[in-house]
């Protein structure tokens, strides 16, 4: 089967992954490639960071720490090293990790920013790195805010707030910076709001994405095309306008179901995707697609 078509035609395998029987992922949250090509997925098990190579062949598993709280993950590498950001709103924190599994520092509730009199408030969902190594951080399950720190983890400054005015976010579930004009910008996924919010580095607000969109997730940057995974049922693709090129694995209104995103086996449909919660490009072009459901569910889109 495929999906799309012209240069964004892909063969679908929702059974790329082989995992051995003893692991069971849970919610896959998060997925991401490697500068030796080697595929990570973030899910809600003992097993919370699953390492695939690119055929799907299990490598090894780490971050039972993270069993509860997995959620965002995102890679950043900095001079010949890479490092991976978890963000769990189940810990109030941020956490960076080597890939072999081994803690730098945690960034705890920013005290700082005064608007968590109440720290449990403080959900973060993912976190960006920029060029020069600061920090930022979406409180996508909290308060709504993005804080900014440098890349020593000391807090800089915080904007937004929950609402639907420019600035203001509802549910800023992915952040990322994007340098697909030239000059870096702050990009965010104001989920609740179905839309995209342009800042400046420094917080300002710059524009709005609203058109093309159904639930906006998080993204991932390949050349000049910004990868989406929308939680109800698509993956998008914009150009380097930011408008559209192709939705892929369309499954209108399964949002609505009951018991979404948990449904019977018969609705997981060949092609169709019910909640993809992140996605990626790996060097090739070929799409990773990790979708929120207790059982997990890993797609490999194949590149034709």
């Amino acid at each position: 089967m495929t999906l799309g078509s012209g240069s964004h035609t892909y063969e679908v395998h929702h059974d790329w992954a082989k995992l051995p029987a003893s692991i069971q992922p849970g919610y896959t949250h998060g997925v991401v490639e490697d500068s030796q090509r080697r595929i990570l997925v973030h899910n809600r098990s003992k097993d919370a960071v699953l390492v695939f190579d690119e055929q799907g062949k299990f490598i090894k598993s780490w971050g039972e720490r993270f069993a509860k709280g997995a959620h965002g993950m995102q890679i950043s590498r900095e001079g010949t090293d890479e490092f991976l950001y978890f963000s769990d709103p189940e810990m109030n924190e941020i956490a960076k990790y080597t890939l072999d599994g081994n803690e730098v520092f945690t960034l705890g509730v920013p005290k700082d920013s005064g608007v968590y009199p109440d720290p449990t408030k403080y959900k973060p969902t993912n976190t960006a790195i920029a060029p020069n190594g600061d920090i930022y951080v979406a409180d996508g399950y909290g308060l709504s805010y993005i804080h900014h720190y440098n890349k020593k983890g000391e807090y800089l400054r915080t904007w937004g707030g929950k609402g639907a005015e420019a600035g203001q976010m509802n549910c800023p579930h992915g952040i990322w910076i994007d340098q697909r004009a030239g000059s870096p910008y702050v990009l965010v996924a104001d989920r609740a709001n179905v839309r995209l919010q342009k800042f400046s580095l420094g917080g300002e607000h710059l524009g709005f994405v609203t058109d093309d969109l159904r639930y906006p997730c998080h993204f991932d940057v390949r050349g000049s095309e910004l990868l989406i995974p929308d939680l109800h049922g698509r993956v998008t693709i914009f150009d380097g306008d930011n408008r559209l090129i192709t939705h892929l694995g369309d499954y209108p209104d399964i949002w609505k179901q009951k018991g979404y995103p948990n449904l019977p086996q018969d609705m997981r449909l060949p092609g169709k995707f019910i909640s993809p919660h992140d996605a990626c490009w790996d060097y090739a072009g070929n799409v990773y697609v990790v979708e929120w459901v207790s059982d997990g569910r890993i797609t490999k889109l194949t590149k034709v």
